[in-house]
């Protein structure tokens, strides 16, 4: 008996220790994001939970045409994308993905870019929001983090990724394999492929179509660059097999 308390003291301690390691390793972690990537990442958080506690109403922040351009309630164009459904696996889903490819990105091809990388999320969010009303979607930010993921494939196009352990493929097809699987998990196909498009469509006007005239169609704004205190850069701006290099070994 006289023994069991300095262990009990000491076992305490250390699990003190363990868990104030665990919360600087969290800090640091979210710290370590780049600027863009933790920002989105946080209004995603933030709202989502905010709804979830019933702080806010997601019929306040879903994207509605007529609310928007009738009643002018503009922040319904920048809210849908923040949230992502209730908190559950689905949500812890969409935040993995967010995070991973959002920081990939910002780090990888954008490294020292923050402010392209922004006008890149500006541009997709433009495409998805003139569409949204034809197809009835109230909320895009799953849309938008799909096209993220698929921006990221065709610039690393030589990243070989494994799904579950199950068969190996490379990286342009990591959206077609989520595509599929979600829609064996029963949910509809429409938000991911319109994110698949959104992406496509950036990728040709940054990658592709520079590449074939030498003109660059996409060029962040200089108030944009300005904000981040980015110089502009001139000339294509992918470098997707350059900086593919960067991201080798990388597993789904």
């Amino acid at each position: 008996a006289n023994y069991s308390r300095p262990r009990t003291r000491r076992a305490e301690a250390g699990s003190r220790a363990g868990s104030g390691e665990m919360a600087v390793t969290l800090e640091q972690w979210y710290r370590q994001m780049p600027v863009v990537t933790r920002s989105y990442l946080t209004l995603s958080f933030l709202t989502t939970a905010g709804c979830a506690l019933e702080l806010i109403s997601p019929f306040s922040v879903y994207y509605n045409s007529h609310l928007i351009f009738r009643k002018y309630q503009l922040w319904r164009l920048f809210t849908n994308f923040f949230f992502f459904g209730s908190l559950g696996m689905d949500f812890v889903f969409h935040m993995f993905f967010l995070s991973r490819y959002c920081r990939l990105l910002e780090e990888g091809t954008f490294r020292g870019r923050s402010a392209d990388f922004f006008y890149m999320l500006l541009f997709g969010s433009a495409l998805l929001s003139s569409v949204a009303p034809f197809i009835n979607i109230q909320f895009l930010g799953a849309s938008l983090t799909f096209m993220m993921v698929y921006v990221w494939g065709r610039r690393n196009r030589h990243v070989q990724m494994s799904f579950l352990g199950l068969f190996s493929f490379t990286a342009p097809y990591l959206p077609w394999v989520l595509l599929i699987f979600s829609c064996m998990l029963g949910s509809s196909p429409v938000v991911d492929l319109l994110g698949m498009a959104a992406g496509h469509v950036y990728y040709f006007l940054e990658d592709v179509y520079p590449t074939m005239t030498n003109r660059r169609v996409l060029k962040t704004p200089a108030l944009v660059r300005y904000a981040f205190g980015q110089a502009a850069v001139d000339g294509p701006t992918g470098g997707g097999e350059r900086n593919g290099l960067l991201e080798g070994g990388v597993r789904g």
